[in-house]
């Protein structure tokens, strides 16, 4: 009988990360080392049944998570496994993010053929994306193109692309390097699209009261995305960012220093209001309170939900 039971999502990048995290924790931990002490059990979640809208309009945030989170407070799993970006800014009574994986490469990639940057689309071209944020500040950059509702898993995407039904679309330079495909694709320059808040991050959530499961991922816990995320996901609350609202966020920890990035923008891309914050790493999720009451302050009434 497995000793520890991680849940997941069942897409295949949702499976090579629990799978990092799987082989890490059998590496570091020696009583997760025998080849059957991990099980990773896959729950389908709302957010994977739904294919033929934006999640903006299906509830937002939360629908990655909302069923595996159900499991974990049954008891059916011990943990599970989630990409940071897909987190809501709270979690239900009586679970914890316990643990993160180092975090990837946060940029978008750009997936148009021979063309490597945005400037050089050609005028009018036809772009996919499902999210918000990056259709915001791609009309923000190119307002003449024609930006269409793009979901399915990487693979799917880039099938559609291939196929000719847009000239261009975006996937996370994160997700593909963890699928070995780190070469597809043009990485965007942040300074053109900021990337979401906690992209690039895996975290691990689990029961408060799970003193034994937090025990075992507090050995595999990188502090430095923790921090980092802290000051991103702090921003997102004041926010209270969904993927209703274009938002964007990206905190880096250069020793004991901490830089963040924020961005809110209209939908259609005509404003975009920015943000910065330097301080100290103690004071990551202070600074992204701040950053997220100076958008607020700019952005002024009815700024995120017009």
């Amino acid at each position: 009988m497995a000793l520890l039971k991680i849940g997941t999502r069942g897409s295949k990048l949702a499976l090579t990360q629990t799978g990092i995290v799987r082989d890490t924790l059998a590496r570091t931990v020696p009583a997760l080392a025998a080849p059957d002490a991990i099980e990773i059990v896959v729950i389908k979640t709302t957010g994977d049944a739904i294919q033929d809208r934006p999640l903006s309009e299906a509830g937002g945030k939360g629908l990655f998570v909302k069923e595996i989170e159900e499991a974990m407070l049954d008891g059916r799993i011990d943990a599970a496994v989630h990409s940071m970006k897909d987190m809501p800014t709270a979690q239900p009574d009586g679970l914890v993010i316990t643990a993160f994986l180092p975090r990837e490469d946060v940029r978008d990639v750009l997936i148009a053929g021979d063309i490597r940057r945005i400037a050089d689309l050609a005028p009018g071209a036809t772009v996919g994306t499902s999210a918000l944020r990056r259709r915001a500040q791609l009309l923000h950059l190119r307002p003449d193109l024609k930006v269409v509702t793009f979901r399915g898993n990487v693979d799917t995407r880039l099938a559609k692309r291939d196929r000719g039904e847009v000239d261009a679309t975006f996937l996370a330079l994160a997700g593909l390097k963890r699928l070995g495909m780190g070469n597809v694709g043009t990485p965007v320059p942040e300074d053109e699209m900021l990337p979401a808040v906690g992209q690039g991050a895996v975290c691990i959530e689990t029961r408060a009261d799970d003193a034994r499961t937090r025990g075992w991922l507090a050995a595999i816990d990188h502090a430095t995305t923790g921090t980092c995320v802290a000051a991103e996901h702090a921003m997102l609350a004041v926010l209270d960012g969904s993927c209703r609202t274009p938002i964007a966020g990206h905190a880096i920890l250069t020793g004991d220093a901490i830089h963040l990035r924020g961005l809110i923008a209209k939908p259609d891309g005509s404003q975009v209001i920015t943000v910065e914050r330097h301080g100290a790493a103690t004071d990551a999720a202070a600074l992204g309170r701040d950053a997220g009451q100076e958008l607020l302050k700019r952005g002024g009434p009815g700024f995120l939900s017009t």
